[in-house]
């Protein structure tokens, strides 16, 4: 087992006892299609590779004094919302159905995984409480965000991080989807350009992100840029190859 993952790192202004970092697909030991560092138990991917994976990943963590096991979650495109809990990797089979996840206890990873959908980190300028939502289309149409900001005090105070997702260039959908988004703000109509088939459309997840927070009250708003498309090789994306693996974003409050 390697000691060492390629991972990013949230370029936002965070609090010091703030850690957030994404995943790539590289250093881990799953074949192809899931090559290498597939987190995601519920895609194909042999389960003994997968929880080699996760000890990869854990290990990792343990080097920055993140002590716990990751708080997993099995994803719906919801708007649920749970607090992580001490040792919840242990019972990776009992993951609550959820999409975000956020604590203010230090030391416990909060994790979703995501491969073109899009992670948000979250966290507040007192570095008290972080959380991680899950935002494919549905949930971030449905206000997964919103959801996830409600567990914090005031939104003004909070930080949030864009991580990589599905590129505008890249993200091309059906008119259900654009009247879905453009019914709950109509200035979402500015994130939508028509697309390379008829009655479809390029969609900016990243653009449709910021317009939620930013009307939820959040006024840092970091990040994007990524495409998980085009970059295939730090990120896996099921939009480009269907059968693949996941990658994590994690964030933690230090000890």
């Amino acid at each position: 087992m390697t000691d060492f993952l390629p991972l990013i790192q949230a370029d936002w202004p965070a609090p010091a006892n703030i850690h957030a970092v994404v995943t790539t697909r590289s250093g881990g030991v799953s074949v192809s299609p899931w090559d290498s560092l597939n987190l995601g138990a519920h895609v194909g991917d042999d389960p003994v590779h997968v929880a080699e994976n996760r000890q990869l990943l854990q290990a990792a963590l343990r080097k920055t004094d993140c002590c716990e096991t990751p708080q997993w979650l099995n994803q719906v495109h919801g708007t649920v919302v749970v607090e992580a809990e001490p040792d919840a990797g242990k019972r990776a089979l009992l993951a609550p159905d959820a999409d975000a996840v956020g604590t203010d206890k230090s030391g416990i990873p909060c994790v979703v995984m995501t491969a073109d959908c899009l992670p948000v980190f979250f966290c507040d300028r007192k570095g008290s409480r972080v959380a991680v939502a899950h935002a494919g289309w549905r949930g971030l149409c449905d206000g997964v965000l919103e959801a996830t900001l409600k567990t914090f005090a005031d939104p003004a105070d909070v930080l949030a991080w864009l991580g990589p997702a599905i590129g505008p260039e890249k993200f091309e959908v059906g008119e259900e989807v654009r009247a879905a988004f453009v019914a709950k703000d109509a200035a979402a109509v500015a994130a939508f350009v028509p697309g390379t088939r008829a009655g479809h459309w390029l969609a900016d997840i990243y653009a449709l992100a910021r317009l939620r927070l930013q009307e939820a009250g959040v006024g840092s708003v970091y990040g994007g840029g990524f495409c998980t498309v085009t970059d295939s090789e730090r990120f896996f994306s099921y939009r480009r190859d269907g059968r693949t693996g996941r990658m994590a974003s994690v964030i933690w409050i230090n000890p």
